[in-house]
């Protein structure tokens, strides 16, 4: 599986003859930062944005122009986008920061470097051609694919040996390794439970798995 690279969002400003890169959420007031985490929050419980007469509620202010140049200000910096003359969350809007790196070894110190991705560029490399289905089954648990993870995948009809594959087999679908021997293409499990599966009829590809996504 791959993973979709992460990438910084910001400026860069020129300073003592050095190249500073700034997020673009750090750059933003305490008070800016704030009203976007009550958008996201409005958002996730909501499924959509607040209109504005709501954001006087939600960011306890009193005036619409208040509200018309905060929406601007978090437009410029990319957050906010207008599609048809309505507000809509742009890509940035899903960003979380990423500290760092920490060691999964012996405990040490984690080495903090504040940056900001979009967990959707991170897991998803190619947006129009992808989908997301949740694991119903164990035949994948040796990899560390469990029942409940959702599975993001890439549409395709053909895959390489190895590869991880939403499957067509004889009517059934079905997700599995894809492998070939004796010069016949099967499906193979993750879990000692499961025999290989040869296509009696038919073996169709219908996607790869590119990542998982697991909630603890």
């Amino acid at each position: 599986m791959t993973r979709a690279s992460a990438s910084l969002v910001g400026t860069r400003e020129e300073k003592n003859d050095f190249k500073i890169w700034i997020p673009a959420f750090a750059r933003m007031t305490i008070m800016k930062q704030q009203y976007l985490k009550d958008l996201q929050s409005f958002y996730k419980k909501n499924k959509r944005l607040p209109s504005y007469s709501e954001m006087l509620s939600l960011f306890g202010l009193a005036s619409k122009n208040a509200i018309s140049k905060i929406v601007k200000k978090l437009i410029e910096a990319g957050y906010l986008d207008k599609i048809s003359g309505k507000l809509a969350p742009a890509n940035l809007f899903f960003q979380v920061p990423l500290l760092g790196n920490v060691k999964a070894g012996f405990p040490t110190g984690a080495e903090e470097d504040l940056n900001f991705m979009s967990l959707d560029e991170y897991l998803v490399d190619k947006p129009g051609s992808s989908f997301m289905l949740r694991v119903a089954g164990d035949s994948l648990e040796g990899i560390g694919i469990y029942i409940g993870d959702i599975v993001v995948l890439e549409k395709a009809k053909s895959a390489n040996r190895g590869e991880i594959v939403l499957a067509l087999i004889d009517g059934e679908w079905t997700l599995k390794i894809i492998e070939r021997v004796d010069g016949k293409t099967i499906l193979r499990s993750a879990n000692p439970k499961y025999p290989d599966f040869y296509p009696h009829l038919s073996l169709e590809i219908f996607g790869i798995v590119r990542s998982v996504i697991r909630k603890y």
